[in-house]
């Protein structure tokens, strides 16, 4: 029996992870990250849950990883610590995978080149590479031959007919595998709501080109680090217009030299120069590169909107880029960017007001056009929130697949495929994991909770010293304000506070030893009925009382 299971990606954005299992051998396709929602204060990272994995560690045979965005590499460096197996990927892919495990500490890491065409053996399968154009350079979809058929796993992908980068689609490919059989098709969903067909880099390149040539002052251009043939394109744009250019942010910087070190960037002599050579040229002869496109709170932009950037300020006559779509959740941080460089004086474009991005992922009709082509057995839908899954599965049955063959599946089932038939197993422990600092999974939803109650009500915190023979109270109650009211104007309100506490004391009966565990619930359950009823709010109470 042959087992697909998604451990991530299915139902959400991000966190893309998916095992394919046959009998004592399994490979795991990606492992991506997702960024904390609002209701995760203090998280820095979202990976997946590694739980199936860990119970059949003796199967793993290798990670695959389609291309190298943090959504499908990101939780990478935390699968390795616990699997140390082969990590097969493009050069790009492993170019960006090597800086991130160089921060983990991870240089041992058993990191295989492979390119479109290229097949790979494990166990009882057979790999092989086949080209997509994405917004990011090298990805690839993937060919998986097995004893129940052919999967075929489509990556991000989307048709460009006039790529800039010469980085096609490979629909050749996939319509091989599509006259030879593909058992089932794993396709991504992320743009199934939207209809037509994505907007071409060449269109995107040609509203650039109109910027370059008419503005008469310094270019200022936001984008992600990883959309490398967008970079290539805006420094071509310059080398055409006379303008030297500026690189500016970490990843910037780290993945421009990633993809000039492998042919991806192609620099002209003497057109880069540093941020501290800015001054030297007019301003029409200068275009800044830069990170921070959705808002970032310590992004180059962010800091140039804030006037905080030491190489660069913003001042009339600027014209700034913002290259890239709003991600839904960051449209407050983008447009509060945008607010404060308009008031600092420059003019700023962007993807609602100019056709100065396209998205990464294909559109309902080149969703269409690689299921004709596939022509698969069985359809699966993967990479999207759920309602995106749903638009690609009545997007296959408009393509003419039967209904019993279009499977939306979630998390954590596992799509069993025996003699070319499909059903769900009992599903396996799957979910999300959340990386704070360097702790891994030591965040639970108490923790989660409590961090929610103090963000919006704040927390007051009493000390007490009391004798542990007699009950009597040595010091204090002194009452701490956090988050909750203003000392001094609230000053009556934590009076009387202090005064509950005195009542409890004398209320409870003190056995000997002092039982410090009782008085600290009573005190906490006083306060907070007092506190709601005072001011509304619920602060988070802690009674820290020391018996000496």
């Amino acid at each position: 029996m042959l087992k697909v299971i998604p451990l991530g990606g299915l139902g959400e954005i991000g966190l893309n992870m998916m095992v394919v299992e046959q009998g004592s051998d399994l490979l795991v396709i990606d492992a991506g990250l997702m960024f904390p929602d609002d209701y995760m204060p203090g998280v820095d990272l979202v990976i997946p849950d590694f739980t199936y994995l860990k119970e059949n560690e003796e199967k793993i045979r290798g990670i695959i990883l389609t291309h190298g965005h943090e959504d499908h590499i990101g939780a990478v460096p935390f699968f390795l610590r616990h699997f140390p197996v082969p990590v097969f990927g493009t050069g790009f892919t492993l170019g960006l995978l090597e800086e991130k495990l160089k921060e983990h500490y991870l240089i041992e890491a058993d990191l295989r080149l492979v390119k479109p065409g290229d097949v790979t053996p494990l166990g009882p399968f057979r790999v092989e590479y086949i080209r997509v154009n994405h917004s990011i350079v090298d990805g690839v979809g993937l060919a998986i031959e097995t004893s129940e058929g052919i999967l075929v796993h489509s990556g991000d992908f989307r048709i460009d007919a006039t790529p800039v980068d010469a980085q096609f689609t490979d629909l050749i490919r996939f319509a091989h595998f599509g006259e030879k059989g593909v058992l089932a098709l794993f396709s991504d969903s992320t743009n199934a709501e939207k209809e037509g067909y994505t907007l071409s880099e060449k269109e995107v390149t040609k509203t650039l080109g109109d910027l370059f040539q008419t503005s008469r002052g310094r270019l200022i251009i936001a984008s992600f680090a990883s959309n490398i043939t967008r970079i290539q394109q805006v420094i071509s744009l310059a080398d055409k217009f006379h303008r030297k250019v500026v690189f500016n942010g970490k990843s910037m910087i780290t993945n421009v030299g990633i993809a000039t070190q492998q042919g991806f960037i192609h620099l002209p002599e003497d057109i880069e120069i540093s941020e501290h050579q800015i001054s030297r040229f007019p301003d029409q002869e200068i275009v800044v590169i830069t990170t921070g496109s959705q808002g970032e709170p310590m992004s180059a932009l962010t800091r140039m909107a804030q006037s905080r950037h030491k190489g660069v300020k913003i001042k009339r006559g600027d014209t700034v880029i913002l290259s890239s779509r709003f991600i839904p959740g960051n449209e407050r941080a983008i447009t509060s960017v945008i607010n404060k460089l308009y008031r600092l004086g420059a003019d700023v474009v962007y993807e609602k007001v100019s056709d100065i991005h396209t998205s990464g992922h294909a559109k309902r009709e080149e969703l269409k056009c690689m299921l004709s082509l596939v022509k698969p057995r069985y359809f699966v839908p993967i990479h999207g929130e759920y309602r995106h899954m749903v638009k690609h599965a009545q997007i296959a049955l408009e393509t003419g697949m039967a209904d019993d063959r279009v499977l939306i599946a979630e998390d954590g089932n596992v799509i069993c495929f025996q003699d070319n038939r499909i059903q769900l197993g009992d599903p396996v422990t799957t979910g999300k994991i959340l990386v704070d600092g360097k702790g891994v999974g030591g965040i639970g939803d108490i923790i989660l909770k409590e961090r929610r109650k103090l963000s919006r009500h704040g927390m007051v915190v009493i000390l007490l010293a009391v004798n542990a023979e007699t009950g009597e109270t040595v010091y204090g109650p002194e009452i701490i304000s956090r988050g909750f009211v203003f000392e001094e104007e609230g000053q009556f309100i934590l009076e009387d506070a202090e005064c509950i506490v005195l009542e409890v004391l004398d209320e409870l009966e003190r056995p000997s030893p002092m039982d410090c565990s009782t008085v600290q619930s009573e005190i906490a359950r006083r306060l907070k009925r007092f506190f709601y009823k005072v001011i509304g709010r619920s602060p988070l109470i802690t009674p820290v009382i020391i018996a000496i």
